[in-house]
């Protein structure tokens, strides 16, 4: 039945042929969603092995973070951003896995990402989510989760307020669209633990601040962040 599947896929690539979701030109090899060169060219931050990174940065005085790093730098046009934006308005729910997946082996690289004790995604309103079908950041938790042989909740912390869209909004603007749209449900269950807190983009940190924050209401708990991408300062 699987060869009989990889002859069709074979057959139909003749006529619809799969494209790398990064450049759409070069072909990726099977199974995968990124050719080999952009394999090779996507602009890896390697923030994972530096304690301090221009993605902490973002969060100094704000809140404290035991790590944090992006896979990916983004900018406008780029490979980067044309990945994230397959994932989140193209559909390709199984990118965000593969993105995790792939993320996930870098960290287990760092001392202070594994000790994570449990995975967290920043969530989507329940609304948002039922009209886009999937939470992004939930994909790519999936993937660092098997990886990182770590366990994941999204319902610990939840989003109660649809907030107007993000965009064009300078990090003042954004971090008051947010800053009370997430409750956090159970202290206790992450009381005195290390939270691995997962969104697809770090812009402004807005939302990922604000969801720290709420995660801090419970005692003695320790916080570290990661993104697919970060946008250029």
């Amino acid at each position: 039945m699987k060869a009989l599947f990889q002859l069709c896929e074979h057959f139909f690539s003749l006529f619809f042929p799969r494209l790398c979701l990064a450049c759409q030109q070069q072909a990726p090899p099977s199974e995968h969603f990124i050719c080999i060169r952009c394999q090779f060219f996507l602009p890896k931050t390697n923030f994972h092995l530096e304690p301090e990174n221009s993605f902490t940065e973002k969060f100094w005085g704000r809140v404290k973070l035991q790590a944090g790093a992006a896979l990916y730098h983004f900018t406008k046009g780029g490979r980067t951003q044309a990945l994230i934006h397959q994932l989140k308005y193209k559909g390709k729910t199984k990118l965000g896995y593969k993105l995790g997946e792939l993320y996930g082996r870098h960290l287990l690289q760092s001392p202070v990402f594994s000790t994570v004790d449990l995975i967290v995604p920043v969530p989507l309103h329940p609304k948002k989510k039922r009209l886009r079908g999937f939470n992004q950041s939930e994909l790519i938790v999936h993937g660092l989760s098997d990886t990182m042989q770590k366990p994941w909740t999204s319902d610990i912390l939840i989003r109660k307020e649809m907030t107007a869209t993000q965009t064009q909004k300078n990090r003042m603007d954004r971090f008051e669209n947010v800053r009370q749209a997430f409750h956090l449900v159970d202290q206790a269950a992450i009381r005195g633990k290390h939270i691995l807190l997962v969104d697809d983009v770090l812009t402004t940190g807005a939302t990922l601040e604000a969801c720290a924050l709420v995660l801090q209401e419970a005692n003695d708990v320790k916080i570290s962040m990661v993104t697919i991408a970060m946008a250029s300062s």
